[in-house]
């Protein structure tokens, strides 16, 4: 065991990193319980895992770079949560560290009074980066907190930091416990504010420190899962929690926020003039994006559907798992709305222009860009922070996660998924090679979810979903042949062959998750009469089935073709039409029609 540190006069950055560390390995701990009583600005449940997410790239920071130097350890530490800050209370307790950093920069080391001064700094930071700070809220706790720092060290009634803490602790719960009065949904719900609550134990945590010396070890998030949570009555008027980063040589935070203002609702914008976070509710990511476009480089787009989240928050009891996919997969909205299947979006690049799959860019956007893009879109894989997040929030609300991926031989958004899953709560994260893309990833996915509606375990769930793997084949009749030739799905010389010879190749999901040309119709006429042919010759009358076509913004060839699959069969189980997303839509083109096709076993309820 260390030795006491709590009659430490001054503080370096060697002491100061370990009272960060003992801070944030506190709140590590408390993770889950922040997320359940969440109610607001929102009743989303993620609090703690933002507040997590945020603070581990400062401890990556510390742990990276250590220093005996305070001033350049607090700088760092703020430069790391500007770049890692995930929502609304991640967002304002990096601005209150960039503030701290600012005034305590050219520190070597801090004294109680000087410490007390920074902190004030960052509060005001704070609320300065909000454009309608609420009180009874972590702006409210943090501000309290700084100001009592200040009383103290005014009166001369502290000379070290273990009584610095010691005596600011009680103006420190007060103040958390009157948020509970201050806000209505938090009076509503009888809890105090989620964010505020995550600061204290910030603070709780580097106050054992200083009075035991003891770090402490970072823990997973823990708890019962089923554990009662806040429902509050906040109301989510805008749906995508939304965040970009915006570097640039001039960034005026002020124009911007007041440009972002009419965008949304519970608007940060956190940072300095070289580089801002925004973080705002809004219904349209992607004029967010556009706006922060005029004042640097975007990057680090994310959009989290709220509803879904405060779903997930407080879903049935009887559901112990979640089911992610990527955006590759194509289910119709009202299935992935009812099956709560949560979807991390792919980037889509037209030349410099990159959008969030389906979030910031739909599906009928993607066709009109796709036929006057001068440029062919290319597609890439979510990067892994945007799947840890989601797992992440996710195992505090479930008991396990399983993610169903596009074939790993189309794209490594699989290895995206595993990276996360690996980093991720113990391995309660299950992720699955769906062999497929488009509608018959989309079929895996749903069949999954409704494995765990009916009650399996994720062993269960990751099990049927393979099982379902080999039942799930994905066909695609392309339109036209261009597309396919410049995204490298059919080879150049097939394509010359196909113009010559008067043929259209069938793409088709392949054993061992290939998707690859896997037929041809020869002849130009009548193919979409002569594509369901094909399919219902696929079908054995003795199996069930599942069936989704997908269109690429050509609806009504969509309905025809599946009428002719679907005409006098019995032993369709369900049918689906949706638009055809950009995973095979980049290689496809417009017009292009996919059909998924699953044979269908129904789960039985345990």
């Amino acid at each position: 065991m260390r030795a006491p540190v709590a009659t430490l006069a001054v503080l370096d950055g060697s002491h100061l990193a370990d009272a960060l560390r003992a801070g944030i390995y506190q709140l590590f701990s408390r993770t889950e319980h922040l997320n359940k009583i969440n109610v607001f600005p929102v009743p989303d449940g993620d609090t703690g895992t933002n507040l997590s997410m945020t603070l581990q790239a400062v401890l990556t920071a510390l742990d990276r770079e250590p220093t005996s130097h305070a001033g350049k350890l607090l700088t760092r530490a703020a430069d790391a949560a500007i770049d890692g800050a995930r929502g609304n209370s991640g967002a304002i307790l990096a601005q209150f560290l960039l503030g701290v950093g600012d005034r305590a920069g050219p520190l070597e080391k801090l004294t109680p009074s000087n410490f007390a001064a920074t902190l004030e700094g960052g509060a005001r930071y704070a609320r300065d980066a909000m454009t309608e700070p609420r009180e009874g809220t972590l702006l409210t706790v943090m501000t309290d907190f700084a100001h009592e720092l200040l009383r103290l060290t005014a009166a001369q009634a502290v000379n070290d930091f273990g009584s610095l803490f010691t005596q600011a602790q009680e103006r420190l719960h007060a103040s958390l416990a009157a948020t509970t009065s201050q806000l209505e949904a938090l009076r509503e719900a009888n809890v105090v504010d989620a964010g505020a609550q995550g600061f204290v134990d910030l603070i709780d945590g580097m106050h054992q420190y200083f009075a035991t010396g003891e770090v402490g070890e970072a823990t997973q998030p823990a708890g019962d899962v089923h554990e009662a949570m806040a429902i509050g009555g906040a109301d989510a008027t805008h749906r995508f929690c939304t965040e970009c980063i915006v570097t640039g040589g001039a960034v005026d935070q002020r124009r911007l926020r007041e440009q972002l203002s009419a965008c949304g609702s519970s608007l940060i914008v956190a940072g300095t003039h070289r580089k801002a976070r925004i973080h705002i509710h809004t219904n349209d990511p992607e004029n967010v994006f556009l706006v922060a476009e005029g004042y640097g480089a975007v990057s680090a787009q994310k959009a989290d559907d709220m509803i879904l989240q405060t779903a997930s928050a407080h879903h049935a009891r009887n559901r112990r798992v979640a089911v992610v996919t990527d955006s590759a997969a194509d289910i119709p909205d009202d299935e992935l709305a009812r099956l709560q299947i949560h979807m991390v979006p792919l980037r889509i690049h037209f030349g410099a222009r990159s959008y969030l799959d389906k979030v910031s860019l739909s599906d009928e956007e993607f066709y009109r860009e796709l036929a006057h893009s001068a440029e062919h879109p290319k597609t890439s894989q979510p990067p892994p922070g945007d799947f840890r997040r989601l797992f992440e929030f996710l195992v505090t609300h479930y008991e396990s996660v399983v993610a169903i991926c596009i074939t790993a031989k189309a794209s490594g958004t699989i290895n995206a998924a595993r990276s996360a899953a690996g980093r991720t709560a113990d391995g309660r994260v299950t992720v699955v090679d769906s062999g497929n893309a488009s509608l018959g990833q989309g079929l895996i996915a749903m069949y999954a979810a409704e494995c765990a509606q009916a009650g399996f375990s994720g062993a269960e769930v990751a099990a049927a979903a393979l099982e379902c793997v080999s039942r799930t084949t994905t066909f695609g009749l392309l339109g036209r042949l261009d597309f396919a030739v410049r995204g490298g799905r059919v080879p150049r010389i097939v394509g010359k062959l196909a113009s010559l010879l008067h043929f259209a190749p069938i793409l088709a999901s392949l054993p061992g998750g290939r998707i690859a040309a896997g037929g041809v119709l020869f002849g130009t006429r009548n193919l979409r009469p002569r594509f369901a042919a094909l399919i219902r010759q696929r079908m054995k009358k003795d199996k069930r089935y599942r069936i989704s076509v997908g269109h690429g913004h050509a609806e009504s060839e969509g309905r025809l073709l599946l009428a002719e699959i679907t005409a006098g069969l019995d032993n369709i189980e369900s049918s689906y039409l949706t638009p055809l997303g950009s995973a095979l839509g980049v290689h496809g083109g417009p017009d292009m029609l996919v059909v998924g096709l699953q044979e269908y076993e129904p789960p039985r309820p345990r």
